[in-house]
Order: C-alpha cells, then sequence, then structure tokens
C-alpha cells in the first residue's frame, strides 16, 4: 500500500450505507475472492474481536468441537482443521491428541494462516498449516479420521459441495464437526438476536477495521445460510451418517456433527 493520504473520494467511499450491497458479499463466481479479500483484512485483529465480541465464550465452544471430533479416540488420529484461519481449532485438536497425531490446518487466505504460522511452536505434534481450497481438497480420499470446521462453511460458495469434499477426505467411521452462527428456533430469541447482529456489527467494524462491510458481513452471511437444521440436511446429502446437531447459548451458535459410514478406528 503506498504511504499517499487518502483523498476526499477514498473518505466518502468507506461511508456506512446500509442500504448498499455488502462488498464482501456475493453469491456468484466473486464469492471467493470477496472472502479472501475481507478476512485478509480482518487478519491482524481477527483473535482480539473474537475475545471481544463473544466475550471469550468462542473458546469454550471450539473446545466443545474439538471434544466432539475426537470422542472415543484414543490412538493417534488424523486431523484436518478446514478454513482453519488462525489456527484455534488445529491447536486444541494438537494438544487433545493422542501422541503421533497429525494435524493439518488448511486455509485459503494467506494472512489469516501468517498469523496462524507465527502462533505455532516447535513442540512434536504442532500443526502443519497450508493455503487451499475448501471446494477443491488438496489430499487424497480416507486421508483424515476427523475434520473440523470453525466460522467456514457460511463463507464458501457451495456448502454442499463443500461437505462432499469433507466426506471424500473422511475414512470410514471419521467424523466432521461445523460450528458457526446459528438460528435460534424460538422465533423471539432469533428475532432479538438478529436486530443485535445487524444493529452492533456495522458499529464493530468501523470501530475496528475503518469499515462496517467488515462485520456487517456476519448477519447478511446469515441470511442465507442454512444453519444448524439446513446444515443437518446438508451433511445427509453429502453422504455423511448419524448427522446431527447441538445449540449454544439458546442456538445463536450450532455444532453440526456428520460421519463417514464405515467402522471406527479407535
Amino acid at each position: 500500500m503506498s504511504g499517499a493520504r487518502a483523498g476526499p473520494s477514498a473518505r466518502k467511499r468507506s461511508t456506512y450505507n446500509p442500504s448498499v450491497a455488502n462488498k464482501y458479499l456475493s453469491y456468484d463466481e466473486e464469492r471467493g475472492p470477496k472472502v479472501r479479500a475481507m478476512f485478509s483484512r480482518l487478519a491482524g485483529r481477527y483473535d482480539l474481536l473474537n475475545d471481544v465480541m463473544s466475550l471469550g465464550l468462542h473458546r469454550l465452544w471450539k473446545r466443545d468441537t474439538v471434544e466432539l471430533a475426537l470422542a472415543e479416540r484414543t490412538g493417534p488420529v488424523r486431523v484436518l482443521d478446514l478454513c482453519c484461519g488462525t489456527g484455534d481449532l488445529a491447536f486444541l485438536a494438537g494438544a487433545r491428541a493422542a501422541a503421533g497425531s497429525r494435524v493439518f490446518g488448511l486455509d485459503f487466505t494467506l494472512p489469516m494462516l501468517g498469523v496462524a504460522r507465527r502462533r505455532r511452536t516447535a513442540a512434536a505434534g504442532a500443526p502443519a498449516f497450508a493455503q487451499g481450497d475448501a471446494m477443491r481438497l488438496p489430499f487424497p480420499a480416507a486421508s483424515f479420521d476427523a475434520v473440523t470446521m470453525g466460522y467456514g462453511l457460511r463463507n464458501v460458495a457451495d456448502p454442499l459441495a463443500c461437505l462432499r469434499e469433507v466426506r471424500r477426505v473422511l475414512a470410514p467411521g471419521g467424523r466432521v464437526v461445523v460450528l458457526d452462527f446459528g438460528k435460534p428456533a424460538n422465533p423471539v430469541t432469533r428475532s432479538f438476536y438478529g436486530g443485535f447482529l445487524k444493529g452492533a456489527m456495522p458499529v464493530v467494524g468501523w470501530l475496528f477495521h475503518g469499515d462496517p462491510d467488515t462485520y456487517r458481513y456476519i448477519p447478511e452471511s446469515l441470511e442465507r445460510y442454512p444453519a444448524q437444521r439446513g446444515v443437518r440436511d446438508l451433511m445427509e446429502r453429502a453422504g455423511l451418517s448419524s448427522a446431527r446437531y447441538e445449540d449454544r447459548m439458546f442456538g445463536t451458535m450450532g455444532l453440526n456433527v456428520g460421519e463417514a459410514p464405515g467402522p471406527t478406528s479407535l
């Protein structure tokens, strides 16, 4: 970025107008590039804002995600943290999995991966991180015993196609757990929660990034996202068995679980 000072026209472009379409959200071939641009901008303060916005509760939800993914596994496992971002789930999996396990984090946004790699230590079992596309996973079939995905499925261009890729790389008996914003079943809770997100998120984006669209993206991306019940149905269509979900915080967060048919290797 050049050191030139922004002129009046640049400042005008950053003015928040809720009636204008979010520049980071689309449902066409531009979805991937727009999401990458947004997360590249968010990377530096992403972890801080997760703590601020959830009052630290996201750490509990992520711990639950990893516990569900690795439940009943006692031996070494192969874990993929898909759309890994700054690596929270990958690091938790590395700490929770048995000795000899391998944990791999994949994301398509280099600045987010840069943060994850800076957090990585030289300890045995530390996750490996690489850039890749969740829609076209660069792994052979049956490569992983567990897949985690935190706040990523909502951002891909085709959630069903992504889950089919997850099903492909899961070994027989393997399990995927998807954590994301939910849609509460209770209409009152759902209305209050939706109103809160629409009112508060643009303010967060403005205060921390000078761009309301960065966090205004959350409620707007939720409008078409199928959330807990819809993702359960998508998992079934993708060929995953025992598809189910668990609510957190009155359904404002959802944990979706699916398994690859076949025997589980413990």
